[in-house]
């Protein structure tokens, strides 16, 4: 699958984080703890490479736990500080946990300055950027939204005495060189589904998931056996639902969203598509 979706918002946006880093000392990365790789903008990753940078992986009640922490490691070993963090359910020991880590990327962030340190918070579209800063500040200062790009325009908010977050629409390459990393990016809901093919998408989610967990896609859906082809198992899926056209054949394109939602809502299990060491696979 290749997605080229490039709004004129997302080409602005890069230009505004490019100039405001001259104006941070610090970068808060939201990458999707089910995508930790593909749901890292390659050319964000080039703009903040002069900056400290803390790698705050979103969502990760939704993500495999195990491989949350391999993300966690790989990440250090780049010499990148990485934390989970659950905007949603989180605790403040997860708050706690991200100001320790400033504190440390900053050394001395309470000490006598003229104006507080300043940091972006960037990521891709529906990462949860603006719950992020809305669950670190302790109120809704951020619109929300379950809409890949629902933040706009830009704003200063202050965290405590000495740190301020300016918050970005998200941010996405406009090419996908990868075929794996569109449909990654499009099984989460980083993309907007009218830019792609719902059933393409949820035939692979549904290959994926008949690869490495069968028994997910048996339990969800009350199947006694997996069928050996996605299509197969889209048309049983939607047969069992009731999902269905006039004259009885089954509405392939409404089976294809509801296994995208309960992916995306965690209804078939906490999965990561990405594994350390595969890489990106992107052709730029």
């Amino acid at each position: 699958m290749s997605v080229h979706w490039y709004p004129g918002h997302m080409a602005k946006t890069k230009r505004l984080i490019r100039e405001q880093l001259r104006l941070c000392d610090l970068v808060f990365e939201l990458a999707d703890a089910r995508i930790p790789q593909s749901s890292r903008n390659p050319v964000l990753n080039e703009l903040t490479a002069h900056k400290p940078r803390i790698l705050i992986l979103t969502k990760p009640d939704l993500a495999d736990p195990t491989r949350t922490g391999e993300w966690i490691e790989v990440f250090g070993t780049q010499g990148i500080p990485a934390l989970k963090f659950n905007a949603v359910r989180g605790g403040e020991s997860g708050i706690r946990t991200v100001m320790r880590t400033v504190r440390d990327l900053l050394k001395n962030p309470a000490g006598n300055r003229p104006r507080a340190y300043r940091a972006v918070t960037v990521g891709i579209p529906n990462v949860g950027k603006s719950s992020f800063i809305n669950r670190l500040t302790g109120q809704r200062v951020a619109q929300t939204g379950k809409a890949p790009g629902t933040t706009r325009g830009k704003q200063w908010i202050r965290v405590n005495r000495w740190l301020e977050l300016l918050d970005t629409p998200g941010t996405l390459w406009p090419k996908l060189g990868s075929p794996a990393v569109g449909f990654k990016l499009a099984a989460t809901g980083a993309i907007r589904e009218e830019v792609f093919s719902r059933e393409e998408v949820a035939g692979w989610l549904v290959s994926w998931l008949m690869h490495n967990c069968p028994r997910a896609l048996r339990q969800r859906y009350g199947l006694p056996a997996v069928p050996g082809d996605t299509a197969d198992v889209l048309e049983v899926v939607g047969r069992k639902r009731g999902l269905l056209l006039p004259g009885g054949k089954v509405d392939h394109d409404r089976t294809a969203a509801m296994v995208l939602k309960d992916y995306r809502e965690g209804a078939l299990g906490r999965f990561t598509l990405d594994v350390p060491g595969e890489g990106r696979g992107d052709d730029e």
